[in-house]
């Protein structure tokens, strides 16, 4: 498949040109009249191409793999979901629990923030 290469174009005109500090219309119109210059061709000595056509590049693109959204594979990153950095989700920890101080919900001992409301807990 042949792909333009924007990026390597953009960079090579910014290079020798100083219009960057220019307005971002006048700047985008001359980057696209200086691609359409003719230029000698490397392949064909004798002959002109446009200047597009030594951007442009054939790739071969691996095939995108499709992300399956009906179902949850778990990867491993997240270890623990209760006592983590923020405390235990759960509030059924028997005697060493606590109130959150702003709406009364029942909290673990170590809560860092009320899983109703989110206030942070002392």
């Amino acid at each position: 498949m042949k792909v333009f290469n924007g990026k390597n174009a953009a960079e090579d005109y910014m290079s020798n040109h100083t219009l960057t500090f220019s307005t971002p219309e006048l700047t985008l119109m001359r980057f696209a009249f200086w691609l359409g210059d003719m230029v000698p061709d490397t392949k064909n000595p004798g002959q002109q191409m446009p200047r597009i056509m030594s951007f442009v590049e054939e790739k071969d693109f691996v095939p995108v793999e499709i992300v399956d959204d009906d179902k949850f594979v778990p990867t491993g990153a997240v270890k623990t979901i209760g006592d983590g950095l923020y405390g235990n989700v759960g509030s059924d920890v028997g005697s060493s629990s606590k109130f959150c101080s702003e709406c009364g919900t029942k909290l673990s001992a170590s809560a860092r923030f009320c899983t109703e409301c989110g206030a942070t807990q002392d």
